[in-house]
């Protein structure tokens, strides 16, 4: 059966709006990737990878994690387009129960997926468990919303309170929590302000 995400991949990266955030964004965390460095990273929910295309040149090995078929379906054929095979590896992954690999990766990075999982503290579990030591978790997704932005049928988050969030990632693991607001979704004739938080592993 097709999700919501798989009906929309193949128009999904043709939204001006998400084109935008994702340019925002990717900004946003290029002062926490030096330029040669070789990272290994994951992206978490990577949808049709636009993130992980702007930040390539800045990353070693890139690993892109889906669990819509259609997504990955179309990211697939976007790496086979740019001859980005030798770094980019597509991973399905059930990010609301599935871990990824332990220990394997220096960055992680998602961006409006958190919200949609049930178990938050559960999936920081996980995602911290996936950093090497000293490894960051980059987290972009809405601040603590009314419930406009996806409507009364959504069964997910209403975004997060960075405080609450905070305390979740110490009880994960993580050591160090750093805040910042990297764009501002426009929706229904209304602002809804997104978030950078930068997690920290120990080393």
């Amino acid at each position: 059966m097709k999700s919501e995400f798989d009906e929309k991949a193949r128009d999904w990266d043709e939204d001006l709006q998400r084109q935008a955030r994702t340019r925002a964004v990717a900004e946003a965390l290029r002062p926490h990737l030096a330029p040669g460095s070789g990272l290994r990273a994951l992206e978490l929910g990577c949808g049709t990878g636009a993130l992980s295309f702007a930040l390539l040149p800045l990353l070693g090995e890139v690993t892109l994690a889906d669990n819509s078929a259609g997504m990955l379906a179309v990211l697939q054929e976007k790496i086979g387009q740019l001859g980005a095979g030798e770094r980019m590896r597509v991973l399905p992954l059930d990010l609301e129960h599935a871990a990824p690999p332990a220990a394997a990766f220096d960055l992680l990075y998602t961006q409006m997926t958190l919200h949609h999982l049930v178990d938050v503290p559960g999936a920081l579990g996980r995602w911290h468990a996936a950093l090497r030591p000293g490894g960051r978790l980059c987290i972009v997704d809405l601040d603590s919303e009314d419930g406009g932005f996806h409507g009364p049928k959504f069964s997910g988050h209403k975004g997060f309170e960075r405080r609450e969030l905070a305390r979740w990632a110490r009880q994960a693991g993580f050591v160090q929590a750093e805040f910042s607001t990297v764009f501002t979704m426009h929706k229904g004739g209304r602002e809804y302000p997104l978030f950078l938080a930068v997690l920290t592993r120990g080393a």
